[in-house]
């Protein structure tokens, strides 16, 4: 493992800041590409992936989402008035806890799932879990994602959570992309940094990008709908602090050692207040895409949570254990996914 220490100094993106510099600090999510790039990576990822099989569903997921988002009937959205209430006390417009669900999103979801078998093999393992899915009952359903946008790991089905997020984050992908467009300016900062603006949900991982007026800078990627949202480098997501701030990254990997693709996969951690969120760098691999990479590198949150570290974030892709889904460990990658 690789870790940074010493004397802290301003990055060069908060001298830009410090110095006025004009950038997008909420990237809204584009719906033409953010399923169908995160399918492509799962792709890439999966060859002589250990989790290779479990990459390829996920790849599969993303492309139906891709599909589905592109004939996604309209939502009731945001008023002018509503927008102006929540920038006015700090808190994200479409909240998870208060904006209510369209019922559509059920259909939405169904339709979903029926694209998803349509793309599986015969033979798939997956498919009797996909085809039991589709009739859920309705109050069922509404339960289990009531649990995973309110971060509770008791009650929530393992194996279907990230089916069930699927069409969630399918919902409020639409949602934001929409609010953005029809109200430019509608999403502000907020009051919690450390959460989504747009959502309230936490984040999967941030990155640091490159090209145009976002070169060097770090946004963090929502993990429900896929906006991306500023924070200085070298700054915990969790506390906010600057101090006891180091990078692990995982070394003299045979998997690794012809790509070195894992060099743009670091684990941000804080000594301070001992949490730690993925950090995924545009600048060493072009391609990378923050919930696919998150997803195939699940050693190094091995490691770090061996080292007493917490995350801060969740990967709705694969959730586990019994505890709050936000704070739990992550599982063994070796034992496959659960």
């Amino acid at each position: 493992m690789n870790s940074f220490s010493g004397a802290r100094l301003r990055t060069p993106e908060e001298i830009a800041l410090n110095a006025g510099a004009d950038f997008a600090r909420l990237l809204p999510p584009q719906p033409g590409q953010v399923f169908a790039g995160r399918a492509v990576r799962m792709r890439q990822l999966a060859a002589g992936h250990a989790m290779r099989d479990y990459l390829l569903l996920m790849a599969v997921i993303c492309e139906a989402q891709h599909e589905q988002l592109a004939t996604y009937p309209a939502v009731a959205l945001p008023s002018r008035e509503q927008a102006g209430a929540a920038a006015t006390a700090g808190q994200p417009l479409l909240h998870t806890a208060s904006w209510p669900r369209d019922p559509v999103w059920r259909e939405e979801w169904r339709a979903l799932l029926g694209r998803v078998l349509n793309k599986l093999p015969e033979d798939s393992p997956a498919r009797p879990s996909v085809e039991a899915l589709r009739v859920l009952p309705d109050d069922a359903l509404e339960r289990q994602a009531d649990r995973l946008l309110a971060g509770i790991g008791l009650g929530v089905d393992l194996a279907a959570a990230p089916l069930i997020a699927a069409g969630l984050q399918l919902h409020w992908t639409h949602l934001v992309s929409a609010t953005a467009a029809a109200q430019p300016g509608a999403f502000g900062m907020t009051d919690d940094a450390t959460r989504c603006p747009c959502c309230g949900s936490l984040p999967t991982a941030s990155i640091t990008r490159i090209g145009g007026e976002q070169e060097g800078y770090r946004y963090l990627h929502c993990a429900l709908c896929s906006a991306q949202w500023h924070m200085v480098r070298v700054k915990c997501t969790h506390c906010q602090g600057t101090g006891g701030i180091q990078y692990q990254a995982l070394q003299a990997l045979a998997d690794a050692a012809a790509s070195g693709e894992r060099e743009a996969v670091q684990a941000e951690t804080c000594d301070v207040c001992s949490h730690y969120l993925k950090i995924v760098h545009m600048g060493k691999d072009l391609h990378v895409e923050p919930v696919a990479d998150d997803l195939a590198t699940l050693t190094l949150d091995l490691l770090v949570s061996d080292a007493g570290f917490t995350r801060h974030g969740i990967n709705f892709l694969l959730l586990f254990g019994d505890e709050d889904a936000a704070d739990a460990a992550p599982p063994d990658p070796d034992r496959g996914p659960r």
